[in-house]
């Protein structure tokens, strides 16, 4: 996708007629006669209902900060659909245009397997104007729908066992003190291609240096108590003291830093990678029009501050506030994760690979 170069007085105007509109939109809505399901009002704005494909985790409070607010702003009813990355990109490739979803919202690797298949639809600023309001990596080109989160890769660990300074060093992998007391990402959840990427930079010649990366971390597996698969298997090995510390995404923190536990996460010192969240239109959206006028608000300041204090997204809008409970984890590399040194990685290089990527990793890492 494409950001347009509108300087700041005309991203203005910008925001200010997608303002009117949404006001338009709520007159329109509020007539009474309209045909819910149709995809614009009498006036031509958006209009009637969607269905919103999303994280199985978090839902109510996503309903709380983004989908109600929205829904009272613009009269427009949202469904949700959950489910699995895998599971909803497998159904919404099975069923086309007949799975009946607006708005898909996604992490960027599946999303890119999705582009590969034609599975999504492109847009802008002129039918999403809060594009020009959000951070330059979340409307990056490879990528058909914007970030509207993202998800920082560093350590989780116990602050009573091990220092910030030892937890930010890959070495901490191979610490025979530690042997036995420590979790790594298996391949198939987000944390894991960031974790690989992080030790093929460190280790190797780049990012994509998975010849590297795997025999190093192969190297560390026995010492690995387990490659973990879920937010809830890790935080529960390590509040149960069965781990000590374990490469985890920042948002596995939160909970755990705010409930008083003796739980802190950090950035590594080289080999800083994130994932981002995406919001995708189907190619067979039955309301695309209100699909755009959903991640428009999802990308709004409001909808922005609230994801992030409810639910505990980092935003991508510049603007957007940051509660404490996230800076308390990350600190102020949730306010610039680029000048912190994070970088995104390439989806031409991720997308093509990841299915051998996965099957070595099982044959060659995990297995040993």
């Amino acid at each position: 996708m494409t950001r347009s170069t509108a300087r700041p007085a005309q991203r203005r105007l910008a925001t200010a007629a997608a303002v009117l509109a949404a006001t338009a939109l709520v007159a329109a809505c509020s007539g009474g006669d309209a045909d819910e399901s149709a995809s614009t009002g009498e006036d031509g704005e958006p209009g009637g209902s969607i269905v919103v494909s999303t994280f199985p985790f978090g839902v109510e409070q996503f309903q709380e900060a983004v989908i109600d607010p929205f829904t009272e702003a613009t009269g427009i009813t949202v469904e949700v659909e959950t489910g699995s990355n895998a599971d909803r990109l497998s159904q919404l490739e099975l069923a086309g245009d007949r799975s009946g979803v607006d708005v898909m919202l996604i992490s960027d690797s599946f999303a890119a397997a999705g582009q590969e298949k034609d599975l999504f639809q492109s847009f802008g600023a002129a039918e999403v104007p809060n594009l020009e309001e959000i951070a330059d990596f979340a409307v990056e080109e490879g990528f058909d729908g914007p970030a509207y989160s993202y998800q920082l890769n560093g350590i989780l660990y116990n602050t009573d066992e091990v220092t910030a300074e030892e937890a930010a060093d890959w070495s901490l992998f191979e610490d025979a003190n530690l042997s036995g007391r420590l979790a790594f990402p298996d391949f198939s959840v987000t944390a894991g291609q960031l974790a690989v990427s992080g030790v093929a930079e460190s280790y190797g010649d780049g990012p994509y240096d998975i010849d590297t990366a795997y025999e190093v971390i192969g190297g560390w597996a026995p010492g690995i108590l387990q490659f973990y698969s879920s937010s809830t298997e890790v935080t529960n090995l390590l509040t149960q003291g069965e781990i000590v510390a374990a490469d985890s995404l920042s948002g596995f923190a939160t909970t755990l830093v705010a409930s008083g536990e003796p739980v802190a996460w950090t950035a590594p010192a080289e080999g800083r990678y994130m994932a981002t969240n995406r919001a995708m239109i189907p190619a067979g959206a039955p309301n695309a029009p209100a699909a755009q006028a959903f991640i428009d608000y999802l990308l709004s300041v409001e909808a922005q501050t609230a994801s992030a204090e409810i639910v505990g997204d980092l935003p991508v809008n510049l603007a957007a506030e940051i509660p404490s409970e996230i800076t308390d984890v990350v600190g102020d590399i949730a306010t610039d994760p680029i000048a912190a040194g994070y970088a995104t990685l390439d989806p031409a290089e991720t997308t093509p690979n990841r299915a051998a990527w996965l099957e070595r990793f099982a044959r060659e890492v995990s297995s040993r």
